[in-house]
């Protein structure tokens, strides 16, 4: 009997010894474990030191998180950002370009993973910058600073965002918009540019006054051929006959008129037509 309750003793405080081991272990756990919250705008990619590494495909949102002590989390944040790279480069003809030019760009939110593994938490100074300093040199090579100052800015500024838009997007990074902020050309190379264009509108302006003078001369011609024309009818048309009952009709109206005056007809010199003589 007492051997029985012995062991059953025994056992109790081999039971007892387990649960309380076990709850020393998992109080040493949670104490030594790593309490991590991930803010708005951010996301964690976890590394499994003990368990398959880099966690790529399951990426951490905002919120409150646990960690085993031996883990690592690598918080990102996910929000836009303003990158201004400023630069020499070569135009077409090996003139010296001052670039200034400004990106926004943000990672790719379910590629964090990968993006870490590759570039990792600090991608804009290993990826970005260079990125953007290649397209632009690439494109602007391929312009004279003639286009570069004045026609072709736009079409400059539309070629940088494809290209870099295609070259960031396979590495994880979304481009949200480039612009350049302003390019410099030397200042000789600039004056000679602006002393052309300014000869060509001076140009342009003294084309246009000879056409506007040719147009107006050219009116005027018409206009004189035309009343030329229209002359040679009128009097192609004044036979004697006509201008006789011409005569006629005006003596009539005048002879009904209240003033006084003296009419001889069939004056002498006169085709035969009335006299009108003196009248009040």
């Amino acid at each position: 009997m007492s051997d029985q309750r012995y062991r059953t003793g025994q056992s109790r405080f081999i039971s007892v010894a387990i649960v309380g081991f076990l709850v020393l272990m998992v109080l040493i756990l949670f104490s030594s474990a790593t309490f991590i919250t991930i803010e708005a705008g951010e996301r964690g990619v976890l590394f499994r030191r003990f368990s398959g590494g880099l966690d790529k495909e399951n990426i951490y949102t905002p919120g409150f998180h646990v960690l085993a002590p031996w883990n690592s989390m690598y918080v990102y944040d996910v929000r836009e950002k303003q990158i201004e790279e400023g630069m020499e480069v070569l135009s077409s003809n090996g003139l010296n370009i001052k670039v200034d030019i400004t990106v926004r760009v943000n990672p790719i939110y379910n590629k964090i993973g990968q993006l870490h593994e590759n570039f990792g938490v600090d991608y804009q100074k290993s990826l970005v910058s260079p990125e953007v300093r290649s397209s632009v040199r690439q494109v602007i090579g391929k312009f004279t600073p003639e286009e570069l100052y004045s026609s072709k800015r736009d079409e400059v500024q539309s070629l940088i965002q494809s290209e870099l838009e295609k070259t960031l997007a396979d590495n994880y990074i979304e481009l949200k918009a480039s612009l350049i902020r302003d390019i410099q050309l030397p200042e000789k190379v600039r004056n000679a540019i602006e002393e052309k264009l300014e000869a060509e509108q001076s140009s342009l302006k003294y084309e246009y006054i000879l056409v506007q003078s040719r147009k107006e001369a050219e009116r005027r011609i018409i206009e004189a051929q035309a009343k030329a024309r229209s002359n040679e009818i009128l009097n192609a048309s004044l036979t004697a006959n006509i201008l006789k009952d011409k005569g006629i009709e005006a003596t009539m109206e005048l002879a009904n008129s209240p003033n006084s005056k003296v009419i001889i007809v069939g004056g002498q010199g006169s085709g035969g037509l009335p006299l009108i003589l003196g009248g009040n």
